[in-house]
């Protein structure tokens, strides 16, 4: 046997395993479509991928093949995602709204593979999640102008769904009419409360009555179907292309960098793959009437470790003028500092749940993956 063949004799070889282990990898690729299915989270997800290169680059100790390899490794990644994806295709993504709401823009972002499923609400859409309609719902949390979405933080409390993901949307408020239609020709604007709440300086200035609407692409398509050119809507160009609409003026909020933050809802809990997890995650407490009741619980908090990086209250539905309290934190609930932490709270507090885990500053648009 020449040299050649000696040499092709090996490649088929390494073939040969090489195909056992794609298949190996791909019923992997099986495992983990299912679990991202069952929790809401996207098939992309950059931070494990640039792991992976990373830990794979350092295993070639031979420089002239490292970058092949590295180039190796990202198309079988990219193959798995293809994989996933028809896996996923099926896959239903409620959200509030109708097409060119933020919501929508957002869930699109996030899910691009899946079917997107619009809602006349929060509720419903959540709704549809816990009843087995949609595999999760992507829902606001807050606006960094207009703070926190009060709904649906009282759904995080009551109801029975995980938040598995949060992601950040610049979001960009325009002035939309209809075509021909000019400054000063505007009386009325509607809007979503959040949105007007956003550019509230801007509409004080000017004047104008404001009128409440469920939805920023709903108030965009009342304003297309309305033929009045002295009525706006406040959203976005995505909404003014779709709905045949112009943009008066552009960026009208208040807050140069004014960003919602969208959770990911789903009805199983992100228990993280392998040894990644979420590096903060949400806690919802009750404390007992009594004088330094949350105090103690704070305290049990920083004792363990953990950065609270937002703590506020809000007024319960079922007991007048009693009230539970939102918090974020950093670190690792998981851990044994974790578990002590939660046995402790929930010896000094009422009611204690965990709403969910998720990697911070996921910025849609940019790296969307958990």
């Amino acid at each position: 046997m020449d040299k050649l063949q000696e040499a092709r004799k090996i490649i088929s070889q390494v073939d040969e395993e090489m195909a056992a282990l794609f298949v190996r990898r791909m019923e992997a690729a099986v495992q983990v479509a299912e679990y991202k299915k069952e929790r809401g989270l996207p098939i992309f997800d950059g931070a494990r991928e640039k792991e992976i290169l990373e830990k794979g680059a350092a295993r070639v100790t031979d420089p002239q093949l490292r970058e092949h390899y590295v180039r190796f490794l990202q198309n079988n990644m990219d193959v798995s995602k293809d994989y996933q994806r028809q896996l996923l295709e099926g896959m239903r993504v409620a959200y509030s709204g109708v097409e060119g709401a933020f919501a929508h823009i957002a869930a699109g972002e996030i899910f691009p593979d899946t079917t997107l499923v619009g809602y006349p609400n929060f509720a419903a859409a959540y709704k549809a999640v816990l009843q087995g309609d949609c595999s999760c719902a992507v829902l606001p949390l807050e606006n960094s102008s207009a703070g926190e979405v009060g709904q649906v933080t009282d759904m995080m409390f009551d109801g029975g769904l995980y938040v598995n993901g949060v992601y950040e949307l610049a979001v960009r408020h325009d002035l939309l009419a209809l075509p021909g239609a000019a400054l000063s020709d505007i009386k009325t604007v509607i809007s979503h409360p959040q949105a007007l709440a956003q550019c509230a300086p801007y509409l004080e200035k000017h004047g104008w009555d404001k009128r409440e609407h469920s939805n920023t692409a709903l108030a965009a398509k009342l304003v297309a179907e309305s033929g009045d050119k002295s009525v706006a809507a406040i959203a976005s160009v995505k909404t003014a292309a779709l709905y045949g609409l112009q943009v008066l003026e552009e960026n009208i909020h208040q807050s140069g960098s004014n960003t919602t933050r969208f959770g990911v809802f789903s009805r199983t809990e992100n228990a993280g793959l392998g040894k990644r997890v979420g590096d903060h995650f949400i806690l919802l407490f009750t404390t007992r009437n009594q004088a330094g009741a949350l105090a103690k619980a704070i305290d049990i908090i920083g004792r363990h470790g953990f950065n609270m990086r937002t703590l506020r209250s809000r007024p319960r539905k079922d007991l007048l003028w009693e009230y539970y309290f939102y918090v974020e934190l950093e670190g690792d609930l998981r851990g044994e500092e974790g578990r002590t932490m939660l046995q402790e709270l929930e010896g000094c507090c009422d009611r204690v749940r965990v709403a969910g885990s998720f990697r911070a500053h996921c910025r849609i648009g940019e790296e969307v993956g958990l």
